[in-house]
């Protein structure tokens, strides 16, 4: 792709922990395209596999992997991230120098950092994409949510996909009761738009995150819907070069969908059934779809947000090992005038590039 001089260069790097950080990109993606604006993606892993797919025709880089590991038990997870800290903060040098030698290369006017340490600059404007002003890591919840404070206070100003006001998605994690951070709430962010559409699939799983623990609910849940007399559609969410569908009695499986295909999918399933995470919750939020979650085990933030629904909302929740396929039964929607909240007015939130 040849770079447009006559256009703002905005480089947008979301993290590569699951897919979320790189979908909630998409539509400041094409609301960049359609403001005029030229946008280069980096990342790394399975998050830029992702965007190279949905942008074939935009630059996209690869930065360096923050080689972050999950555990085949949660209550090891904090260990495992911690085993690894020394890689990570090593990536996060090296991608600091990578994004200041980018900067000249490509002429890149400001950066848009969706949770990548690395990613900001005293030289351009430099957005932070955060849903967690608190981090949330049991006993250490108090100093992970400063260390991320000290991050988002490199950056220009910060950007939260929720509302600032009551009634929002996130609670604690994206609202602080005092700060001094440059934050704007600049409501949820997603893909996918509601349809009128006849339900095809009482079932919808969709599945994301880093392994092991991704394969490992997708080993169960293979094994919990031979029990489903429904029609299911089963996203696994493993990104490859190539799209592998495959039947089985009533289950039909997906490698991974685009946008548009998840889109439809979605809206014809009557039962979504997938992780609490972030940009799940955005997307059956706004789709107004009935949903029963599974939070990661040991992640802290899937088990806020699953437990912060279930007290607003009534959106069941279970334990990975408790699951059972009749739970879906309890499955309730996010209440609320979600749907028309997702409006963005894009042309004023870039107005931060112009200054």
């Amino acid at each position: 792709m040849e770079l447009n001089s006559s256009k703002k260069t905005i480089l947008i790097t979301p993290l590569n922990w699951g897919l979320g950080h790189a979908t909630r990109c998409i539509p400041i993606i094409n609301a960049l395209l359609q403001n005029n604006y030229t946008p280069i993606i980096a990342s790394d892993g399975q998050a830029l596999v992702l965007l190279k797919k949905e942008f074939p025709t935009l630059l996209a880089l690869e930065l360096p992997s923050y080689q972050i590991e999950y555990s085949k038990k949660g209550k090891n997870l904090k260990w495992n991230l911690l085993r690894n800290v020394f890689k990570t903060i090593k990536a996060i040098k090296k991608e600091k120098k990578i994004i200041d030698k980018w900067i000249q290369q490509y002429n890149i006017s400001a950066l848009i950092s969706d949770n990548r340490l690395g990613v900001y600059s005293n030289e351009i404007p430099s957005v932070y994409i955060t849903h967690q002003l608190n981090v949330l890591s049991g006993n250490s919840t108090w100093f992970t949510g400063k260390i991320h404070q000290k991050i988002i206070r490199k950056h220009t100003e910060c950007w939260i996909p929720d509302f600032e006001e009551n009634p929002n998605l996130t609670g604690k994690l994206g609202h602080l009761s005092r700060t001094d951070l440059k934050l704007n709430y600049i409501g949820p962010l997603s893909r996918l738009q509601k349809r009128n559409v006849e339900i095809k699939y009482d079932l919808m799983i969709v599945l994301s995150g880093p392994e092991p623990q991704r394969g490992l609910l997708e080993e169960k849940l293979k094994k919990d819907v031979q029990n489903y007399s429904g029609q299911v559609v089963f996203v696994k969410g493993i990104v490859q070069k190539d799209q592998i569908t495959e039947q089985v009695e009533n289950v039909t499986y997906y490698n991974y969908m685009n946008s548009s295909e998840l889109e439809q999918a979605f809206n014809k399933s009557d039962i979504i059934l997938s992780r609490s995470g972030y940009t799940t919750i955005m997307d059956v939020a706004k789709l107004e779809k009935k949903v029963f979650f599974i939070p990661t085990p040991g992640q802290c933030e899937q088990e806020y947000l699953a437990k912060k629904l279930n007290e607003d909302y009534n959106v069941p929740f279970s334990a990975q090992e408790d699951f059972n396929i009749e739970n879906i039964q309890t499955a309730a929607r996010i209440t609320g005038d979600f749907k028309n909240n997702y409006n963005h007015d894009w042309r004023k939130l870039f107005e931060f590039f112009e200054k």
